[in-house]
């Protein structure tokens, strides 16, 4: 029996964890902006800290 595991079902699921990860990212920034915490991020090879 041959399954149906398209070239579509992979893209729709990666689009699907993009847009995940981007609303992942805004809640983070609003906590940390509410909080007056800073974000980690990797810039320039090197995680460094920022104000949201």
């Amino acid at each position: 029996m041959k399954t149906t595991n398209g070239r579509k079902s992979t893209k729709t699921f990666a689009a699907t964890v993009g847009r995940a990860l981007r609303r992942a990212g805004q809640a983070a920034r609003k906590t940390a902006r509410a909080h007056g915490t800073p974000i980690y991020i990797w810039q320039d090879g090197k995680v460094v800290a920022q104000k949201p």
